[in-house]
């Protein structure tokens, strides 16, 4: 049924639309780009590997194009210089957080940057708030790492398996993408604690 509604969910371009939304979502968080992977693996619990995405390559597709996203992000961030610093200063909000990734990570606590890219614009601000404290690469990249391949897990998880328990309908596509805000606004819970709990 989804794939009957948006064309390329059933082609090969869908790598490209869930790699490029992916990886620009890092720079525009309002692009749905979990919608997206969610959709896409609610149609391929539907249909046959000919006709939609498999589920490994989605998720490898997700997670990379996840990492890519983070480590441009951290390089323009990291040459931002001034100008970056001072619109960051410029927001509590990010200087705070700044201030909190910086601590996570110099005491290897690297598990905030796993949280961030479930939280709303939690990459956003980890990525750049990383590059733009000029922390050391080995210190960010890993757990980039970990945190595109655990979100690129958990959300073709949820279409994937949504679609084998209600089939793949919108309402199987609404409940994953639910469950999708529901870690996000758990990982931003989480993310405010951290500083009083640590």
């Amino acid at each position: 049924m989804l794939e009957q509604v948006w064309l390329p969910i059933g082609s090969p371009w869908i790598y490209a639309v869930v790699a490029l939304s992916v990886l620009l979502d890092v720079f525009l968080p309002v692009l749905p780009s979990g919608v997206l992977v969610i959709t896409a693996a609610t149609a391929a619990a539907a249909g046959t590997a000919t006709d939609v995405p498999d589920i490994l390559a989605l998720t490898l597709c997700a997670a990379t194009a996840s990492v890519l996203g983070d480590l441009v992000a951290y390089r323009l961030a990291w040459r931002g210089g001034a100008r970056l610093d001072r619109a960051i200063s410029r927001s509590r909000r990010l200087t705070t957080a700044q201030q909190r990734l910086g601590a996570a990570l110099a005491r290897g606590g690297g598990a905030l940057v796993v949280l961030a890219r479930f939280a709303p614009a939690g990459r956003s601000v980890v990525s750049l708030g990383a590059g733009a404290a000029h922390r050391r690469a080995r210190d960010f990249l890993p757990w980039s790492a970990l945190a595109g391949f655990t979100w690129a897990v958990y959300s073709v998880a949820l279409g994937y398996f949504g679609a084998h328990w209600l089939g793949a309908t919108w309402l199987a596509t609404a409940v994953s993408v639910g469950a999708l805000f529901a870690a996000g606004a758990g990982a931003a819970f989480l993310m405010r604690r951290e500083p009083r709990t640590s």
